[in-house]
């Protein structure tokens, strides 16, 4: 690992395995496309339920579980301070060039962002989430932002939209904001071997059941396609607070030999879901980067989407049918969907998707930016409080009092137990790997 332009990464959020979502995805398969170029990767995140201490996954790579627990919505208690002595450990004894935090709503992301600053750390900061201006926790995790980006050294979005939301919300110059989309499995994500008939149109709905998600906009356009066209029947995977509103429509409407609620999804068996289908819906208020969409695709299915966020980039325009998010519009489009099925070939939409997304490409380009990251000078402490000062007149204050208190600890643990009596860890090197093609779900679990 000691090479030459190879970099020992230490990727940072509340969200990761055992729990499953974009983020904890594209963690996870970053991760596993540097560590096949060459570089070290360390996941640091929080415990879960008995899951605690260190463990190895796939292809070595190495998760800290430190025993923090979830405190709301899988985030860790804001301690501001309270993680900077695991987190200077961490960095140590793993030999850390570069931290690298994912999702603004992430404390743990945020806290060990700000240690790392202190100890004169490049830092990079993903963030896979599209925010408002208006509501109060809005606001509040605006100002958070944009007290974490004041000194990061480069950003990344996943697109164009994102970063035009994230620039405005945290102040950040725009040359330091790359964008780089996610990317999908291919390889996990197979069309079925035949192709369905089309006497039964199925449409399939995975995702979360909340209203971000536009759940209540489900609740009117199922019904109203069901009347429209006698031969659809919908598949709706996935669970959440408004799974109740779609149970009473399917009760109301008398649906329940054409609507089938499957549950909570395990990501496993998402594509053997997907692959009974000819279109998938998804119906989001608000997307940074729909992912699902990307997995759809590439088993062949039709999109049709609510035309929010950064989805209009997502795919071409032949392989999806955008609408806004209101019920008339939405079933004008699946019924447009409908009518565009007999031209779609789904294995050609595969083989599209492979050469559009890969997450090899992906860990290239997240390369480039950690090389730039790691040229850009490291400036003394005052440069630094210079930056802060400009978030606010008085947050800019309170920021900086933070940043200097969280100097003076660190200084304090140098004197209490110094770098050098901090043991370093020992790289593993693997000469074969087993799980190159493994599906995400199960190779870790096989691998812990």
């Amino acid at each position: 690992m000691g090479e030459p332009g190879k970099h020992r990464i230490l990727m940072v959020s509340d969200f990761f395995y055992p729990n499953f979502g974009g983020v904890e995805n594209h963690i996870y398969y970053l991760s596993q496309c540097l560590i096949k170029e060459g570089h070290k990767v360390v996941v640091m995140t929080h415990a879960y339920q008995n899951r605690s201490g260190v463990r190895y996954m796939t292809n070595g790579l190495k998760v800290y579980y430190v025993p923090w627990k979830p405190f709301l919505m899988q985030n860790t208690l804001p301690t501001f301070f309270g993680t900077l002595p695991i987190t200077r450990t961490i960095l140590i004894r793993e030999k850390i060039s570069l931290v690298h935090g994912h999702q603004a709503f992430s404390t743990l992301c945020h806290e060990a962002l700000m240690h790392a600053r202190t100890m004169g750390y490049k830092v990079v900061f993903t963030d896979h989430s599209l925010y408002g201006f208006a509501d109060v926790g809005s606001i509040h995790m605006n100002k958070v932002l944009q007290f974490t980006l004041a000194d990061v050294t480069q950003a990344i979005c996943v697109s164009h939209t994102s970063k035009e939301n994230t620039v405005l919300r945290s102040g950040l110059p725009p040359e330091k904001v790359y964008v780089i989309p996610n990317a999908v499995d291919t390889a996990m994500f197979k069309p079925a071997p035949e192709r369905l008939n089309r006497d039964e149109i199925v449409i399939v709905v995975l995702s979360r059941l909340v209203y971000r998600k536009g759940a209540d906009l489900l609740v009117e356009v199922i019904p109203e396609v069901c009347r429209l066209h006698p031969n659809v029947r919908f598949i709706v995977g996935g669970d959440g607070p408004k799974r109740v509103r779609l149970e009473e429509m399917r009760e109301k409407h008398s649906l329940q030999d054409r609507v089938d609620m499957l549950g909570a999804v395990p990501h496993a068996k998402v594509r053997s879901v997907l692959i009974t289908g000819h279109i998938f819906l998804n119906s989001s208020l608000t997307e940074a980067f729909c992912i699902a969409i990307l997995e759809a695709a590439s088993c062949g299915l039709l999109t049709v989407s609510t035309r929010v966020g950064g989805v209009p980039e997502v795919l071409p325009d032949d392989m999806v049918v955008l609408a806004a998010p209101d019920p008339t519009t939405m079933v004008h489009a699946i019924t447009r969907a409908i009518h565009m099925l007999p031209q779609i070939d789904p294995q050609d939409m595969h083989n599209r998707m492979k050469k559009l997304y890969s997450w090899p490409d992906v860990a290239r380009r997240t390369e480039i930016v950690y090389n730039r990251a790691l040229k850009c000078s490291n400036p003394p402490l005052l440069d630094r409080l210079s930056r802060y000062l400009t978030c606010g007149t008085w947050a800019g204050k309170i920021f900086c009092i933070v940043m200097i208190v969280d100097f003076l600890l660190w200084r304090l643990l140098q004197l209490w137990q110094p770098d050098k009596d901090v043991e370093a860890v020992p790289d593993i090197q693997l000469q074969n790997s087993q799980h190159e093609e493994t599906p995400f779900g199960s190779s870790m679990e096989e691998s812990l």
